[in-house]
């Protein structure tokens, strides 16, 4: 394990020496905390990319309306009060005195505004939204008023979201922007302010401390609280080698690195500078199938391949260890409030025999099944490797199709029959974040063309969404969760495949970080 140790720090050195290249500082004294984000920041854009990358961006830069904290709790962030009218049909908000934008200027309702309609426009929670409301009113500069057309309790929580896309709030002329194009001007009212003359997509990206951002007094909880910016400059590296990146860590070149490979943890363990957490709430795998086209738009053999499914044998083959995965027959986050798994124990049986038979009853006569599985995406595509095994012992005709990433993007957007470019199933993975909920939930949308790749298409699936948000009282949206579980363990919109841990490794003279399913900056010190 020692020789591994030396063989990282001189083989990792000369890449982690290009890639670590320093840009111009700024004069002066000043904190500065070095991150390797699991891919460079491609582009700026949180509302029009769901990219984890771009959304950690976010965080850094802009500032929410409402959060939501460690207990699943929606707390306010910029509003510093709000009054809902009796019949629920107004809601009206006051901003905090003392928020500044980047370019200095105070954040107004106006911006806010601008900034709820063009995240409505491209969120699956905030579409949802958009058709309760009625109008936007701007009472004051720090006022502002939503009107309904039906009452919509869950208000704070869509204005909350926690992960992609989050509602951040930018300048009105930023949020402007057509929803269907990126922005091109980065400019938030958060506790960084980020460099973009020294930004090159792809490469490093460089966050300095924004001086006149007002954080809340509160501790810091998740996204919730009180952000208080204790690091002077933040510098992002574009150092995608694993050698290289664990070498940096280990030789104190870098401070935090987002996602060091499962195989190369022990090494960093032996290392007592060294500290190694996992992300909270973990990353759902999965199988998506393609319900428009045989033999998957039938739903008797979406559950003869759901009962053969194994989930630990995906868990393997994406992480090793069992010290990082746990079984997740559920469709909500194990351990959030919506969590019941109704359903899941039958349907996700392991049971081969019997979903051979059950797929004989459902008239599975042949059909080409074409697996796509993009070969530069390890975790994606060792699920996939999984599945070709797993269908060929249930007799079906299947084929792995193997691209690249920017190829596999292309093709699954094909709603064609598989001999005409399209797709049977692929496998991917979403944060536990994202999926904590019916309301957040993107994949268990069964709106048909107007659903996530696979199109579902289940009125009684969406009818029970519908009411989920349509109530505030805990206890009947439990029942009704429960009762989505059992409807799309029924129909199958996907297949969960398991849940997998994801370590973060950073140096223990950071302190103060919060251990958030979202990668957060503020309240870290960093020693000498």
């Amino acid at each position: 394990m020692e020789l591994e140790r030396r063989r990282l720090l001189a083989g990792g050195a000369g890449l982690a020496a290009a890639a670590l290249h320093r840009p111009v500082r700024a004069q002066g004294r000043g904190s500065v905390l070095r991150f390797i984000p699991s891919t460079p920041l491609p582009s700026l854009d949180p509302i029009v990319a769901t990219s984890y990358v771009i959304r950690n961006h976010g965080y850094l830069i802009y500032d929410t309306l409402f959060a939501i904290d460690e207990q699943f709790r929606i707390r306010p962030q910029m509003v510093e009060a709000w009054d809902t009218a009796p019949d629920g049909l107004k809601w009206t908000f006051q901003l905090r005195a003392g928020l500044f934008f980047h370019d200095d200027q105070p954040v107004r309702a106006a911006d806010c505004i601008a900034s709820i309609r063009r995240w409505s426009a491209r969120d699956a929670f905030g579409q949802t939204f958009a058709t309760f409301v009625d109008r936007y009113e701007v009472v004051d500069e720090r006022s502002f008023a939503i009107r309904l057309k039906r009452p919509f309790p869950l208000l704070p929580d869509a204005l909350g979201k926690l992960s992609s896309n989050v509602p951040f709030i930018m300048p009105e002329r930023v949020a402007a922007t057509d929803p269907s194009r990126p922005i091109t001007e980065a400019v938030g009212s958060g506790p960084w302010r980020f460099q973009t003359a020294q930004w090159v997509p792809g490469q490093n990206a460089i966050y300095e401390r924004f001086a006149r951002y007002k954080p809340r007094e509160e501790a810091p909880s998740w996204a919730a609280g009180g952000k208080v910016a204790k690091i002077d400059r933040i510098e992002w590296l574009a150092l995608t080698e694993p050698s290289a990146a664990v070498g940096a860590l280990l030789q104190g070149e870098v401070d935090w690195y987002e996602q060091p490979p499962v195989d190369l943890l022990p090494v960093l363990r032996r290392d007592r500078a060294i500290a190694i957490e996992n992300v909270p709430l973990g990353l759902i795998l999965l199988m998506r199938f393609n319900q428009m086209q045989p033999p998957f738009n039938n739903p008797g053999i979406r559950r003869a391949v759901m009962m053969a499914v194994n989930q630990v044998d995906f868990m393997q083959a994406v992480v090793g260890s069992p010290d990082y995965y746990r079984e997740c027959k559920t469709f909500f986050t194990p351990g959030s409030p919506m969590s019941t798994g109704a359903g899941g124990e039958a349907a996700l049986g392991n049971n081969l025999g019997q979903a051979r038979a059950m797929l004989k009853e459902a008239g599975y006569a042949g059909e080409r099944v074409v697996l796509l599985a993009p070969a530069d995406q390890p975790i994606a595509y060792n699920q996939s490797l999984v599945t070709q095994e797993l269908l060929k012992k249930l007799g079906m005709n299947a084929e792995l199709v193997s691209t690249d990433w920017a190829s596999f993007i292309g093709r699954r957007s094909n709603r064609g029959a598989p001999d005409q470019g399209g797709w049977s199933v692929f496998h991917t993975l979403w944060s536990g974040a994202d999926v904590l909920n019916p309301a957040l939930h993107p994949l268990l949308r069964a709106n048909g063309q107007s659903a996530w790749f696979g199109w579902p298409e289940d009125a009684a699936l969406e009818g029970l969404r519908d009411q989920w948000i349509a109530t505030a009282d805990g206890l009947r949206q439990k029942e009704l969760a429960a009762a989505i579980e059992r409807r799309a363990f029924e129909v199958v919109p996907y297949v969960p495949a398991g849940l997998v841990q994801q370590p973060m490794a950073f140096r223990r003279n950071l302190t103060g970080m919060v251990l958030s399913p979202v990668q957060l900056f503020w309240n870290i010190e960093k020693r000498a």
